[in-house]
């Protein structure tokens, strides 16, 4: 694995790759909105970051439960 601690999961089926990484609740100091359950992530959140190969620009933040379930059914990023 790369020092930036990114794992790649360019195994999922169809996914065409994806960079994920856990952000921890320490780094979280933003809110997002993840597209999973469109429920915020909160400030001081743990959650996952999954940034596409083919659109680096297209990065989402998930809850980390929320990205499991994703890969569970093997939709892979929307």
């Amino acid at each position: 694995m790369p020092d930036h601690g990114w794992v790649d999961d360019s195994g999922l089926p169809d996914s065409g790759g994806f960079d994920v990484a856990p952000v921890q609740a320490y780094q979280a100091n933003k809110t997002y909105r993840c597209p999973g359950c469109d429920h915020e992530i909160r400030i001081g959140e743990h959650h996952t970051v999954v940034v596409p190969h083919s659109d680096p620009n297209s990065r989402r933040h998930w809850h980390s439960a929320c990205w499991r379930g994703e890969q569970r059914r093997g939709k892979g990023a929307r």
